[in-house]
């Protein structure tokens, strides 16, 4: 049986794939009406690397928006051999 770490980094890997904000937001209003206690949780090594790279991006300024980032997935695809 999975733990509630792995169970947890499952779905935070599923979350980052969600692209439809309406989707995302029933997710949010679901979580938010849920009885969740509110606890610390302790992040994995992993994870706290993840937050400072993204922290460091931020200030840095390597940022993409959706619609770019979506634009040069597009063309990637394109140029794949069939």
């Amino acid at each position: 049986m999975a733990s509630s770490s792995e169970i947890r980094n499952r779905l935070i890997d599923r979350l980052m794939a969600i692209s439809n904000s309406d989707y995302l937001k029933a997710l949010e209003k679901m979580i938010d009406s849920s009885n969740i206690q509110e606890t610390s949780i302790a992040l994995t090594e992993e994870q706290k690397l993840m937050l400072a790279m993204s922290d460091e991006d931020i200030k840095t300024g390597r940022l993409i928006d959706q619609d770019s980032l979506n634009k040069q997935e597009l063309e990637w695809l394109n140029e794949k051999p069939a």
